[in-house]
């Protein structure tokens, strides 16, 4: 987990005197960005304090002198929100195992009439897939069993398939571009929920079995993730491109309904293939087909 000063660090080297108008007078910099007493005299703090919250002591820190820093470090909305839930951290106990996720009865309801013509999953605080509907599950994750998401210990992990699952890698032509969005969303996760040993764990699993993950986690950027867009090599109906965009639920606001889209002609056509195949996929001919897919493991 990502910690207070750390993050303050990471963002004080990346802004450079000139995009904030300093003069340097051509003097040089042991700094790739900002010095310390540079960006505490800009924030209206004292060299002395600053210091001190860089070395995670930011139980003193208002709302204010926050704001001042994210102003001129010039973080983006999501990264400010990172900054508040990092400072309020120090005051909490360390990890402790989080409450078993449900999907709450109004998302399940809102997912089954959605009906079987549009894919759309249900996941978790940490990406856990909670539930999907038929053609979600087509999209996505045909390898893997349908019912996985309805027992706890066999619920795919979206983060996990992205990083250590070859055939989920496999299936994203932009592959890079939302392994980034992912990464930087378990960021901000981790950020608003820093006890949860369940996320601490995902994350350790991934930066020791995935050099790419290590590397993406080691950039510290910090995103939400509420659209974008899906360009799949499908195994079943070839190229497909869909846009997705989140749906948060006030019943469990760390629970998010994730919609796809097609977004061409022949995206549309792929989909309305891959439904069929789903409707035929609930009748008897589908056990079968059903016995050769393996879950993956949560």
């Amino acid at each position: 987990m990502e910690g207070f000063g750390a993050f303050l660090k990471s963002r004080r080297d990346r802004v450079t005197p000139a995009e904030i108008g300093l003069r340097t007078f051509g003097t040089a910099r042991r700094v790739p960005g900002l010095r310390r007493e540079e960006l505490a005299q800009l924030a209206g703090v004292s060299a002395g304090y600053y210091t001190r919250l860089e070395q995670g002591q930011a139980e003193t820190a208002s709302k204010q002198v926050l704001d001042a820093l994210a102003r001129v470090l010039r973080l983006d909305r999501i990264e400010t929100v990172h900054l508040h839930n990092l400072a309020r951290q120090s005051a909490r106990p360390g990890l402790s195992e989080p409450p078993r996720e449900e999907p709450h009865p109004r998302v399940l309801a809102l997912l089954e009439s959605l009906g079987d013509a549009t894919p759309a999953i249900v996941l978790g605080r940490r990406g856990d897939v909670l539930a999907w509907n038929r053609l979600g599950h087509a999209l996505i994750a045909e390898h893997v069993a349908f019912d996985a998401p309805q027992e706890p210990t066999r619920r795919p992990s979206v983060p996990r398939m992205f990083f250590l699952d070859p055939l989920t890698r496999d299936l994203y032509r932009n592959w890079d571009e939302l392994a980034r969005v992912h990464v930087a969303y378990l960021r901000l996760t981790a950020g608003r929920f820093p006890t949860d040993a369940r996320l601490a764990e995902l994350i350790g699993e991934l930066t020791m079995r995935s050099d790419e993950f290590a590397m993406m986690w080691t950039v510290g950027e910090v995103a939400d993730c509420t659209v974008g867009t899906m360009r799949l090599r499908h195994p079943t109906v070839g190229a497909v491109s869909v846009d997705y965009q989140v749906w948060l639920q006030p019943d469990s606001p760390d629970h998010r309904l994730e919609i796809y889209t097609p977004n061409d002609s022949s995206s549309a056509d792929a989909v309305r293939i891959l439904t069929h195949q789903s409707r035929r996929d609930t009748g008897p001919d589908s056990v079968r087909r059903h016995r050769r897919q393996q879950p993956l493991r949560p």
